[in-house]
C-alpha cells in the first residue's frame, strides 16, 4: 500500500528506527486508512445509486480521492466490489455484540434485525456483480454465512433464554426470512419490508416463556 525505504524508518549512524519517522509512519498509514474508509463508503453509495458498472471516476470524486488511489487499492473492479461486501457484513456483524450489550436482549435483537434489513437493501446495489457468475464472487456466500449466522444466533439464544423469544430457531433460517420479506416492491415502498420484519419478530415472541431453570 504505503512502501517506506530504509532511510525513511533507520537513523543511519544508530540503526534504530527514529521516533519522528515511526510517527510520521504512523499518520501516513492513518491516512491510507482514511482514505480507504471513505473510498469504499463512496463505492457502496455509487453502486446503490449507478450500479456496479459506474464509472471508477465517480466513485473517486464522490471519496474526495484520485483515480490512481482507487487502482492502487483495487486493481480489478471486482476487488473493490468484494471489499465493499465485506466491509458491509462485518459492519452488521459487528453490530450484534455492541447491540447486546447496550440493550436488554429483545430489544438487542429487534435492532439487528432492522440493521440487517438495512444491509439487504444496501446490497441491493451490488446484485449485479454478485449473481453474475464471475468466479470472484464465489467466496463471498460462506464469508456471508460465517460472519452473520454466529452474530444472529447469540442474539437469538440470549433473547431466548431470558423469556422473550421462543427457543429452537436456527439463524439461517431468519435470514433467509428476512431477505425475502425485504424484496423490493415499487408499489408497497421501502417501509413494507419493515412492517414485515416486525410481524415476523412478533412471531418469534410469540409463546415465548422463561427458560427452564432460568
Amino acid at each position: 500500500m504505503f512502501r517506506f525505504s530504509s532511510e525513511d524508518m533507520v537513523d543511519d549512524t544508530a540503526g534504530e528506527i527514529r521516533p519522528e519517522d515511526d510517527g510520521q509512519r504512523r499518520r501516513v498509514r492513518a491516512d491510507a486508512q482514511r482514505n480507504l474508509d471513505a473510498l469504499l463508503r463512496a463505492a457502496m453509495a455509487v453502486f446503490a445509486t449507478s450500479g456496479v458498472d459506474a464509472p471508477v471516476r465517480e466513485i473517486a470524486e464522490k471519496a474526495g480521492v484520485g483515480i490512481g488511489t482507487v487502482y492502487r487499492h483495487f486493481p480489478q473492479r471486482s476487488d473493490l466490489i468484494i471489499a465493499v461486501f465485506r466491509q458491509e457484513v462485518d459492519a452488521c456483524a459487528d453490530a450484534a455484540p455492541a447491540l447486546a450489550a447496550a440493550h436488554a436482549p429483545g430489544e438487542a435483537l429487534s435492532r439487528w434485525m432492522r440493521r440487517y434489513l438495512d444491509f439487504i437493501a444496501a446490497k441491493r446495489g451490488l446484485a449485479a456483480a454478485l449473481h453474475s457468475g464471475d468466479p470472484a464472487y464465489e467466496i463471498l456466500p460462506s464469508y456471508f454465512q460465517k460472519r452473520l449466522v454466529p452474530a444472529l444466533q447469540s442474539l437469538l439464544d440470549a433473547a431466548a433464554a431470558a423469556g422473550v423469544v421462543r427457543a429452537g430457531f436456527a439463524a439461517t433460517d431468519l435470514l433467509r426470512a428476512v431477505a425475502v420479506l425485504a424484496a423490493p416492491s415499487q408499489e408497497l415502498g421501502p417501509e413494507h419490508g419493515r412492517r414485515m420484519v416486525d410481524l415476523l419478530l412478533d412471531g418469534l415472541r410469540y409463546g415465548a416463556g422463561p427458560s427452564p431453570g432460568g
